[in-house]
């Protein structure tokens, strides 16, 4: 036994610290992240895509995130059956005059001197022959004569679609450049379809790929379990625009855009342009997962739509109806660990990964409460039991730290038999100050505890700062302490544009 004593004039303290009592060991998904798509985190951020509304698919303007000039005509019988938009560029009609488009991108296009950029483009000449597109990533606000950061042309040749690709090198770096493309040569009209530009640097190479930095930022963590691909959009504003993931895997250029849930329902931090292109999938989160090193923990509809935004009934999958959302959730376990002779194995294999990601664990929902989920619950996990009974389910304890839901849930979620409850807790200083010892009196024999988003919030200043992160680290001593109950903590949210978040 060691003592150790301070004394201060006013009084005196004794710390006893019993080196031979250890304490539960330390899981190896202790702590993770969690990824949603908030704060334009997957496009405009981790998503290394830097065209905005490359489909031209944005519901209320096809050409939003777009600049026209000249003659630009947006048609809808296009080569992919799930984005058929596409945009013909035709003769301006003065040979003093130009027809072609100008993307602003997220926030901007961020470039840097010397790094390579992959424009690439489906395209086509309609009525036969040869066409040229010029194309430039520039700067509209530079003072040399030139906006031109780079350049290059492209030969489109035929009426059948092809994909064209071009390199591009700035010399200059900047954070807020456009894309141009403009139609050169003869002015032949020419059919544009899924305008993109990666850098070519991606993270571990990847084609449809994540931002090399930021990905890297996540592998540096070393984190255990990574839990995606949210969150409230899990669920959606209303049932058709929840993630559903078999939408976001497939061929990138045929994956449908979604709402996002962040859109536009928060008039004091408006984004009426923020959509979910799916380019970020199930297949790059898995992807993503194995090479950082963490459990993937994917998280699926139970048929609810955001509750917050939902009262009663009528927004949701009644319950009768659930045998896709929960044949969706089966069928997800298999894209993930599936044999190729599978369905959904095959579609991993032809995506470019024919062993399995060794899935492990599944949620059921986000932060959903009441009757209206654990009705909803309990069909799926009798379901993944009964096909996948290896395969450990999160269940949820609503979106409360504390009171009539949560109280509710948690025995709940004893009787429904989950493997872990995810508790969500967004509080203000003095409640992280109070909850130094929540776990110690936590049942040790019930479903463990993933506390799946936590984070500080003062009045007015809901992003980080050091108070916060320094009463968030005093909090995780106390789940480390826990360890035998706490199995997994994951951080949210992961990601934040400075000029994006709400």
């Amino acid at each position: 036994m060691l003592s150790v004593g301070t004394v201060s004039v006013a009084q005196s303290y004794q710390m006893d610290i019993d080196l031979g009592k250890q304490g539960a060991p330390i899981q190896s998904t202790q702590y993770g992240i969690f990824f949603e798509d908030i704060n334009f985190a997957a496009d405009g951020g981790l998503y290394a895509e830097l065209v905005k509304n490359r489909s031209f698919e944005f519901p209320s303007n096809p050409l939003q995130g777009w600049k026209v000039f000249g003659s630009v005509a947006v048609l809808d019988d296009g080569p992919f059956d799930r984005n058929p938009h596409y945009v013909r560029l035709s003769d301006p009609g003065h040979p003093h005059r130009w027809t072609g488009l100008e993307n602003e991108g997220f926030f901007g296009i961020g470039v840097k001197a010397g790094e390579e950029y992959r424009f690439s483009v489906w395209s086509r000449v309609p009525e036969g022959g040869i066409s040229k597109l010029h194309v430039e990533i520039a700067d509209p606000a530079s003072m040399e004569e030139d906006h031109a950061l780079c350049e290059g042309d492209l030969l489109v040749t035929g009426s059948e679609w092809k994909l064209y690709e071009l390199i591009l090198k700035p010399k200059s770096t900047l954070d807020k450049a456009v894309l141009r493309v403009f139609l050169d040569g003869k002015r032949v009209a020419t059919d544009l379809e899924h305008v993109s530009l990666f850098p070519v640097d991606t993270w571990k190479g990847h084609r449809n790929g994540l931002r090399k930095d930021l990905a890297q930022a996540l592998a540096d963590l070393h984190p255990g379990i990574f839990r995606f691909p949210g969150g409230c959009i899990v669920e959606g504003t209303e049932v058709s625009s929840r993630y559903d993931w078999k939408n976001s895997v497939g061929p990138v250029e045929n994956r449908p855009l979604n709402a996002n849930r962040w859109q536009y329902c928060f008039p004091y931090r408006l984004y009426p342009d923020y959509y979910q292109s799916y380019g970020l999938g199930f297949f790059e989160f898995f992807q993503l997962s194995e090479e950082i090193g963490s459990e993937p923990l994917p998280i699926v509809s139970c048929g609810l739509a955001c509750q917050f935004q939902n009262d009663g009934e009528s927004a949701h999958v009644p319950v009768d109806d659930l045998g896709p959302y929960i044949q969706d959730a089966l069928d997800l376990i298999e894209f993930a660990n599936g044999p190729v002779t599978s369905e959904w194995g095959k579609l991993r294999a032809e995506m470019g990964h024919p062993e399995p990601f060794n899935l492990k664990y599944i949620g059921v929902g986000n932060e959903q409460w009441g009757t209206l989920y654990t009705e909803r619950l309990e069909p799926f996990v009798k379901a993944i039991r009964k096909a996948y009974p290896d395969i450990k389910i999160v269940g949820s304890s609503g979106p409360g730290s504390e009171g009539e839901q949560f109280d509710f849930l948690w025995p709940e979620m004893r009787r429904i038999g989950v493997d872990l409850v995810d508790e969500h807790f967004y509080r203000p200083y003095e409640w992280f100050l109070s909850q130094g010892a929540r776990y110690d009196n936590y049942d040790r024999k019930g479903p463990k505890v993933f506390a799946g988003e936590y984070a500080c919030h003062a009045r007015g200043m809901k992003w980080n700062h050091a108070y916060a992160a320094l009463l968030e680290a005093a909090f995780m001593t106390g789940i480390e302490r826990n360890a035998d109950v706490v199995h997994m903590a994951t951080y949210a949210p992961l990601f934040a544009h400075v000029e994006g978040w709400q």
